[in-house]
This record gives structure tokens, C-alpha cells and sequence, in this order.
């Protein structure tokens, strides 16, 4: 292309500086020739840069309106899977006034009245088959036991982590909500009025503060207990309670609750045998009189729900009495295998690239599914290496102090410290840490990236 400066110069000293109009016509054509070709070159130029820059698949035909909704769908959606701050103005079962939270006053139609709210309320409908609430509590007021309160609230951090990694929700409840009900029959009234506060969820499940998880990666198996419709679910034996007419044929420390019409009329018949009940000094003796190795006088919860089962056999189809893995564990019998499960999973991890690999804990849920097939002949309770999914201290009593004396107390401590950082090391692993002493509370290593295949054990 000529620049007018190098124009201005040839028509001074050319010869030819007089052009006829055919000679002028023919300069602006082939001046016009080379603006079109440097033009094309430039586009074809950027063409090239530009087809690096932009992915495959854009389309240059593409308007702002398409452009706009095509980034929205590629980010996170703003939009809750239930709508918490949506209250209809339509009355439902809290608008009665008769309605009592109280263990002493009946609920009746409860079925319905949850299903009216749930319609009333359809964001929370789906998944509300699934939803669970974990309930559990303490005393008002502070531990006796110097090192109680420190426990309880390691018992308790255990128990907020596996709710976050399986998505449940959790209530903790410190006061007497009946006055009379104490001890372990103190947990009733908080069921029933969790069922209350809760008409989203299917289950309520009860978990005493000495209890923990100490399988992070275990789902309950829900499905399980929807197979005939069980609406009760605790650990025990159904030969225990039949034939040896044993007060220890199951645990009731932890239990899985339908929230249902059903639940509600059987919480009230159990919680009869309690204190607020007109015959509860009876209930001590009828109990004692049939479980003959019932240790003290007073009617409890336990031999109550027992007691019932055993009067009745026709609950057991209502009532599922889980044996199949530690729903609840007597920790005596687990502690000390927590070493011997430490090195089977990592062996496992080292074998399988898969299960050692990083990953953000919300998805925790499917390497727990991954490492199922390497399970298999692990077994379940007692004698398996398959990590118990429930630890209970019972006998223990880290508030009080005042722990069952066929074992010494330091005995229950070490177990406790050793379980919550056996269960912590699930835990903080997501986190990039964990630690390398089971009895050493204090002090975690940094996991390297291929951990444990080159870990600190």
C-alpha cells in the first residue's frame, strides 16, 4: 500500500506526473486490490488467534440473550433444595390450640396432620422419606467429673461430623422437658417433641452422649426398615429376650423412631412405666420378676421396651431388632480391636488407588460405597475387622465419673480418648491431617499426597 507521503514524492519527479483519467482509474483500482488483500490477510490473521482463544463449541451466531443464559446454567444455582423461609398463611396443627408438646398429653391423627403440612410446605416433600434428625442431649448443669464436660463435647463434635458428611440434622437437648422424667427416661420427651418440630422428617434418631460413630463413612440402611414397615429399630436379640429373659436383650440407648401415629401411641404406653406414671414403683417389681438379672430395683426404659416385646410378640412386626451390624456396640468389645482395623483399611488403601484418593468430604458418602466390595468378607460384629459403625460407653459415665466398677475408670477414659480419635482420624483425613497415636489427642501429621501409602504408620 503507498502512503500519501511517498504519493506526494512521485508526482513531483515523475515524468508522469500529468496522468490522463485512465491512468488515474487504473492507480485506484490496484490501490483498492492491495487495501482488500491486506484487509483479508488481517482478518484471516485474527480468524487463526481467535479459533485458539474460544472453545470448540462456540458459536459466533450466538446473541447476548443466549450468551447470558448459557453462563447462568454453567454456574452454581442459586435455588435451596427446600425453601426455608416459606410459611403458608393456611392454619395446619400448630395453629391448635389444644396442641401440647408434653410426653403426658396424646397426639392423635398425627399421620394426617403431617401430611397435611408437607402438602402445605411441598418444597420439603421430596426426600422426605430419607430425612432424618438426630437427637441427643446431656444434664443441665456442669459435669461432676473433671474431665466430663471436655468429653461430652468431643462425644458431641463427633456426632455434628457425621450429620454434616451424611447431610442430617441434630439437636442437642440439655434441659428436663418433664420433670419427673429423668436419667434415661429423659429422652422420651425430647423424641416426641422433636417429632413435633419436625413434621419434614421420617425418622428421629436417638443417640445417648456416650455413644459415637465410630464408622464415618456408614449410611443408616433405610430401605432395610421400609421392607415391612418397621417403625422401631434397635440393637438387640430376639433369643435374649424370649428365652433367656434377659434385661440386656437389647440396648435402648440408641434407637431409630418412625415419626408417625404409631411411634406416638407407643412412646405413651412406654413412658407409662416411668416416673410420671401412677404405677411406676410396680413397674420395678413386675420388671424384676421376669428378667431376673436385672441389677437394680427402679423400672427403666430398656426393661420397659422389653418387657413390652416380650408381653407381645406381635410388636416384632413393628419393631426391628438390628443385629446385623453395630447399631450400638458394647465398646469393651470394640476398643481394643481398633488397631487391628486401622491396618486391614490401610492395606486395603494401599492395594486400591481409589480409596486413598483425595477428596472433598460432601462426597465422603461414595467412597464408602467404593470400599464395600473389599468388605465383604470382613464380616460384622463381633470377631469382624469392618469398622463398628456405633461405639457405646455404657457402664462409663464420663459426667459423673461414677463408672461401672467391674472396670477400672482409667480404663474407660483411654477407650473413650482412643475412640473419638479413631473416629477423628476419618474426619480430619478430608482435611489433610491425622492423628499418628490413637492415645494422643494433641498432636496430628500432615497426610502426604499419596497418604497412606507413604503415610506416618
Amino acid at each position: 500500500m503507498v502512503t500519501p507521503e511517498l504519493s506526494q514524492n512521485k508526482s513531483h519527479y515523475s515524468p508522469m506526473a500529468k496522468a490522463s483519467v485512465r491512468n488515474k482509474t487504473s492507480s485506484w483500482f490496484s490501490d483498492g486490490f492491495l487495501y482488500l488483500g491486506g484487509a483479508l490477510l488481517a482478518f484471516l490473521l485474527v480468524w487463526s488467534v481467535w479459533s485458539y482463544a474460544v472453545p470448540n463449541n462456540f458459536d459466533p451466531k450466538m446473541n447476548t440473550k443466549s450468551a447470558a443464559t448459557t453462563r447462568n446454567q454453567q454456574c452454581v444455582q442459586e435455588k435451596p433444595e427446600v425453601n426455608l423461609r416459606y410459611d403458608p398463611p393456611e392454619q395446619t396443627f400448630y395453629d391448635d390450640q389444644e396442641l401440647s408438646y408434653s410426653i403426658e398429653k396424646p397426639i392423635r391423627n398425627w399421620d394426617e396432620k403431617r401430611k397435611e403440612w408437607l402438602k402445605h410446605h411441598p418444597s420439603f416433600a421430596p426426600g422426605a422419606r430419607d430425612r432424618v434428625v438426630l437427637v441427643t442431649g446431656s444434664q443441665p448443669k456442669p459435669c461432676k467429673n473433671p474431665m466430663g464436660d471436655h468429653l461430652l463435647l468431643r462425644f458431641f463434635k463427633n456426632k455434628v461430623d457425621y450429620c454434616r458428611i451424611h447431610g442430617y440434622d441434630i439437636f442437642y437437648n440439655n434441659v428436663l422437658l418433664h420433670p419427673k422424667m429423668k436419667s434415661y427416661w429423659a429422652k422420651l420427651p425430647v423424641v416426641k417433641a422433636a417429632m413435633l418440630a419436625h413434621p419434614e422428617a421420617e425418622w428421629i434418631w436417638w443417640v445417648d452422649s456416650d455413644a459415637m460413630f465410630t464408622d464415618m463413612e456408614y449410611k443408616l440402611p433405610l430401605r432395610r426398615y421400609d421392607y415391612k414397615n418397621h417403625n422401631l429399630v434397635v440393637h438387640g436379640w430376639e433369643k435374649l429376650i424370649y428365652q433367656r429373659k434377659s434385661w440386656t436383650a437389647l440396648n435402648a440407648g440408641v434407637f431409630l423412631i418412625r415419626n408417625c401415629q404409631w411411634s406416638m401411641d407407643f412412646m405413651e404406653k412406654w413412658g407409662s412405666m416411668g416416673p410420671m406414671g401412677p404405677d411406676y414403683a410396680k413397674w420395678g417389681q413386675i420388671q424384676r420378676s421376669v428378667f431376673k438379672d436385672k441389677l437394680f430395683p427402679e423400672s427403666d426404659d430398656q426393661t420397659g421396651l422389653i418387657y413390652m416385646l416380650y408381653q407381645d410378640k406381635n410388636l416384632m412386626d413393628k419393631i426391628y431388632l438390628e443385629g446385623e451390624y453395630y447399631f450400638e456396640g458394647y465398646w469393651v468389645d470394640i476398643v481394643p480391636t481398633y488397631d487391628n482395623i486401622t491396618e486391614k483399611y490401610t492395606e486395603l488403601e494401599k492395594e486400591d488407588g481409589k480409596l486413598r484418593r483425595r477428596h472433598a468430604e460432601k462426597v465422603s458418602e461414595q467412597y464408602g460405597v467404593f470400599r464395600e466390595p473389599h468388605l465383604k468378607e470382613a464380616g460384622s460384629g463381633k470377631g469382624s475387622w469392618r469398622r463398628p459403625f456405633i461405639t457405646h460407653f455404657t457402664g462409663c459415665q464420663p459426667c459423673s465419673g461414677d463408672h461401672n466398677q467391674m472396670y477400672q475408670g482409667e480404663t474407660c477414659w483411654n477407650g473413650m480418648v482412643k475412640a473419638l480419635n479413631f473416629a477423628d482420624n476419618q474426619v480430619l483425613r478430608k482435611y489433610g491431617f491425622v492423628h499418628p497415636d490413637l492415645l494422643d489427642s494433641n498432636t496430628v501429621t500432615e497426610t502426604p499426597f499419596d497418604y497412606p501409602d507413604e503415610g506416618p504408620w
